[in-house]
């Protein structure tokens, strides 16, 4: 933004505010100038990053099977192993329909080893709490900050928060420090989530993505089933709906709401291509014969 002179104020107003603020200021600066720099030659940015950086970051995983085992491996440490088995069910039904159904091709079964993954792993309390309880994540931080940082954390339960009185929407609340070390214990009991023992199972946030689950399986085990190559991109698109569902709290359901308005259009498309190819396999089998 202030690159491209859409501030009120000079950028050299903004590095002495940092100077002045006086909280890792070479560090400050360098990320600002870094943005300045994205505003004009992208390319140079990501080319020293290409450089610097570990090649995963910047080559992400493609082929299925490689897919299929990172989303695996996710999946256990989020949740357990049958977790993932679920998941890995799925996947190789849908693999096993395209192969037979389009010869060569794996787009349905990607985009299925994606999404199913995405909606397996919503952002819950465990998720939150085992994230930010994440050895690695401890060290990056211990790392980034200088001896004496205090950490706070702005969250927004759906069981404990209070909403805005006009919106409705939840708002957020800052804890202190002391939630680090409650997180430790929360991530142990994430064998709870979806159980009747799970006091955070009960929101309608939490009902939605688990229901948001169940209608995906159930959906992609029947476009499975009846799998063709003339309605395979609708196949496709259909699988790749989730992608559209993104954020938290109120920004989710209003994505998540979008994205069931625009399924019947795709499943109707679905079954009208798969009808039309059985109608000519029909014909052409009469005509053979």
């Amino acid at each position: 933004a202030s690159q491209r002179g859409l501030l009120p104020v000079s950028p050299e107003a903004i590095e002495r505010a940092v100077e002045i603020n006086a909280v890792a200021v070479p560090f400050n600066k360098a990320a600002f100038a870094l943005g300045r720099l994205q505003a004009v030659d992208p390319e140079r940015i990501a080319g020293e990053m290409r450089n610097s950086l570990p090649d995963v970051v910047f080559q992400p995983l493609t082929g299925l099977d490689d897919i299929v085992a990172h989303r695996t491996d996710l999946l256990t440490a989020y949740q357990n192993a049958a977790w993932a088995e679920r998941y890995r069910r799925l996947v190789g039904s849908v693999a096993e329909a395209e192969a037979k159904a389009v010869p060569g091709s794996d787009q349905l079964a990607v985009t299925v080893a994606r999404n199913f993954a995405k909606l397996m792993t919503y952002k819950d309390e465990y998720e939150v709490a085992r994230l930010h309880n994440d050895p690695a994540f401890k060290k990056l931080l211990t790392e980034t900050f200088e001896d004496g940082a205090r950490l706070r954390y702005n969250l927004a339960p759906p069981l404990f928060s209070k909403r805005d009185p006009q919106t409705g929407h939840l708002l957020k609340r800052e804890f202190g420090s002391w939630l680090g070390g409650a997180f430790g214990l929360l991530a142990r009991l994430k064998g709870l989530r979806g159980t009747a023992f799970d006091p955070f199972g009960r929101t309608a946030e939490r009902k939605m993505e688990r229901a948001l689950i169940d209608e995906y399986e159930a959906r992609m085990t029947m476009v499975a089933g009846a799998l063709t190559a003339s309605n395979h991109a609708a196949a496709v698109a259909i699988a790749s709906l989730p992608q559209q569902i993104r954020g938290y709290g109120h920004i989710k359901d209003e994505n998540v709401a979008k994205v069931r308005a625009l399924e019947p259009a795709l499943l109707e498309k679905f079954r009208n291509a798969g009808s039309a190819a059985s109608a000519r396999d029909r014909i052409q089998n009469l005509q053979s014969a």
